[in-house]
């Protein structure tokens, strides 16, 4: 397998946006990087001048295999993924049977390389069955193939076991990677606690839900030394603490998804499910916080948060339907569109927000960056042209977005993993 793109402005540390180049990949790697390149007896792609970018690393994905294979399945998650430009995926543990054991692992490891169009690696279970209760077998699963320990969407109630979990988990120096919510304060709570809740007629879950566990979970990460992982960051507070956290020199790193710094709460009035999601859309305050610690860097990395569910549990009334959003294929155009577009970033520290920091946090030592050597996976991504959103055409199986009809920039043209071109 030997390919040579032409014409290739890079993305990626060590290049200048306006420079073109030719990459010559062979068996799956990154082989040269250079100008007016010439090879023999290889496949030759004129990229005509767009950008290629390391490929995108989702650290926040919900495969639902095995176990919910009828909301999505490793098959088209991964075609989801190669269309949004994902070429490296992570699963959630909260699968049926949960990721707790190393038979688990072995069989996503397994079916990925057999089905799967990207790379996918699992995350294991903090505790047996995500109950966080007795720790699952995480040595084993570490030996099988798991990049760190998570709680999935579950909270973890226990101080003491997240700490135990923590102090063994340091010997694998993985991250512990945790939903924080406290749920004697989010309670029965369906949306964000505050002004739009109260003209709804919906109970709120208040931001010190998200808050004190953040809080919490920094203290015993500081006292431990181990590396924690914060998802789905969606208050200004939240923001803060890791913020005063990284200053003190904690082993901490944040993540948020588009519709935390794209979307507030406003989003869900006339009880719009679409935007029904947990932790829930916040303020305009929170919002402008959130793209801050993006752009100082308190928050490390933009994951696409994919959470399917089919449109039936969706379209029920807002209190009873399930959270969730299909984000694979629209993460990377939309924040684009809002935070390089819009001046907040560049475009390299999107490529970082997306990639080569995911890529640091994993241990993925060949990806998240574009160099000799380095695996051959890559997207191709045109900037010149908008596009409208259209959930109907999707590669996976939830085909929803509160974003529907968007107008977005940075359609990815091209995926490439391993050095097999998929689109």
């Amino acid at each position: 397998m030997k390919t040579l793109l032409k014409n290739c402005h890079i993305i990626s540390p060590g290049f200048k946006e306006d420079e073109v180049f030719d990459i010559y990949v062979e068996n799956g790697i990154i082989e040269e990087i250079g100008k007016n390149l010439e090879m023999q007896d290889v496949k030759i792609m004129d990229i005509g001048g767009n950008t290629v970018l390391p490929g995108l690393i989702d650290m926040h994905c919900n495969i639902c295999d095995p176990g919910f294979e009828y909301l999505e399945n490793i098959e088209t998650v991964s075609r989801s993924a190669a269309r949004g430009g994902f070429t490296t995926i992570t699963c959630e543990p909260n699968t049926d049977p949960v990721i707790d054991n190393k038979t688990v692992v072995e069989y996503i490891v397994s079916k990925s390389k057999n089905h799967a169009l990207v790379n996918i690696y699992p995350y294991g279970s903090m505790s047996m069955g995500c109950k966080g209760q007795e720790m699952a077998e995480i040595g084993e699963m570490y030996d099988a193939g798991i990049v760190g320990v998570s709680d999935g969407d579950e909270f973890t109630d226990e101080a003491s076991f997240l700490r135990n979990v923590m102090l063994y988990v340091k010997m694998f120096d993985m991250p512990v990677i945790t939903h924080c919510e406290d749920r004697g304060l989010s309670g029965n709570g369906v949306m964000n606690a505050g002004f739009t809740s109260s003209c709804l007629g919906l109970a709120g879950m208040p931001r010190e839900a998200e808050e004190v566990m953040v809080a919490r979970n920094i203290i015993l990460a500081e006292n431990t030394g181990a590396r924690l992982h914060v998802t789905h960051v969606s208050t200004k507070g939240s923001a803060q603490l890791i913020r005063e956290a990284k200053k003190r020199g904690a082993r901490v790193t944040g993540e948020t998804c588009p519709h935390y710094f794209l979307l507030t709460e406003e989003a869900v009035e006339d009880y719009n499910t679409l935007a029904k999601v947990n932790p829930p859309l916040r303020t305009k305050e929170d919002v402008e916080a959130i793209i801050k610690a993006v752009s100082d860097g308190s928050i490390d990395v933009i994951a696409s948060g994919h959470s399917p569910s089919n449109e039936g549990d969706k379209n029920k009334v807002f209190s009873s339907a399930v959270y969730g959003i299909s984000a694979l294929e629209t993460a990377f155009s939309l924040s684009y569109t809002g935070l390089v577009k819009t001046g907040f970033i560049s475009l390299s520290k999107l490529v970082e927000l997306m990639s080569t920091k995911p890529a640091e946090i994993l241990k993925l030592e060949n990806k998240g960056r574009i160099a000799k050597g380095k695996d051959a996976d890559l997207i191709v991504v045109d900037f010149r042209q908008g596009y409208h959103i259209d959930p109907k055409h999707f590669a996976s199986k939830a085909k929803f977005s509160p974003f529907a009809d968007w107008e977005v920039r940075g359609r990815v043209i091209y995926t490439m993993v391993g050095g097999k071109l998929l689109m």
